[in-house]
């Protein structure tokens, strides 16, 4: 959708960076996924860089989510696509920290090695799938539609 307004290409990629905040927090997910299908992990070859100073630097996650919200999403200066996107990214990042107590609980349970391969699994290609899906929009100009998270977004931020 683009009743918004019309898109600039510096816009377009400034709104696909905050993606790269739930594809680096969900890539600790995916080593089940990555270990059984191992030419996959050519595609994240580009990250690893990314990877070391974000688990390098101490709550660098914790700062980068405030940093964003703050700074972006509040900012009504900043073009209502790129706030939307930033903002979108966000949650699908507060959908991997649920998701995080939610194996913490699963893997508690007696027997439960299968169950946290199968859930680490899907929320892995879960998130991967929707920042992908919300690049490959924002790149095209147009707001990426997930159900429930973009009607989250959309009572976020102030028109």
């Amino acid at each position: 959708m683009s009743w918004r307004g019309s898109t600039t290409i510096q816009d377009r990629i400034f709104a696909c960076l905050p993606y790269l905040l739930p594809i680096i927090e969900v890539f600790a997910y995916g080593r089940f996924f990555l270990a059984q299908f191992p030419p996959v992990q050519v595609l994240f070859l580009p990250l690893v860089p990314l990877l070391q100073i974000y688990y390098g630097v101490r709550y660098a996650g914790l700062i980068i989510f405030f940093a964003l919200f703050i700074f972006v999403v509040r900012n009504e200066k900043i073009s209502h696509f790129i706030r939307f996107n930033t903002m979108q990214a966000i949650l699908l990042d507060i959908v991997v920290f649920l998701f995080g107590i939610l194996t913490d609980i699963v893997g508690l349970l007696p027997s439960g090695g299968f169950a946290i391969q199968t859930l680490y699994t899907t929320i892995f290609l879960g998130i991967v799938a929707a920042s992908v899906y919300s690049i490959i929009q924002s790149l095209l100009g147009r707001y990426a539609e997930i159900p429930a998270i973009s009607n989250a977004v959309y009572m976020q931020l102030p028109r």
